[in-house]
């Protein structure tokens, strides 16, 4: 695959997180793919099913889920990305209640390419800063 071609295929997960169109998972991701959540978001997600209920969980809380993609580096194998999430709680999140209130946070990702598609994703967020914001929303 093609240097230009990973990055298609990351930036097209990227879309799928934008959109909430989880049916395109298969687009992107191989079927035993593990994506190893940042500390503190949830137990790994292996396959297909558990990567959709993790995106569509994540957009029920926050239905408004963007990622802009901020800078890339693609190497023979591997992608990473790091792009500013951002969304309103609608819904509980690590136990804070929902506050309507807007956050943004930075976050990378790494990921592992195999015969066309992602097989390996590592995540790392700025959870002190996520978790700030919704707490500051009560103060």
């Amino acid at each position: 695959m093609s240097s230009e071609e990973s990055r298609a295929l990351v930036m097209a997960l990227h879309d799928i997180w934008n959109s909430g169109q989880v049916e395109k998972i298969a687009d992107v991701y191989s079927t035993t793919c593990t994506v190893h959540w940042a500390k503190g978001w949830g137990p790994e997600s292996t396959g297909h099913l558990q990567i959709k209920q993790a995106i569509i969980h994540t957009r029920t809380i926050f239905p408004d889920w963007h990622e802009e993609v901020l800078d890339t580096i693609v190497t023979p194998g591997k992608v990473v990305t790091r792009y500013r999430s951002s969304g309103t709680q609608q819904g509980e999140y690590l136990g804070i209640a929902p506050t309507g209130r807007t956050i943004a946070f930075e976050e990378i990702s790494i990921y592992r390419i195999e015969q066309s598609r992602i097989a390996e994703q590592w995540c790392l967020g700025d959870d002190l800063h996520c978790i700030a914001q919704l707490k500051s929303a009560g103060s």
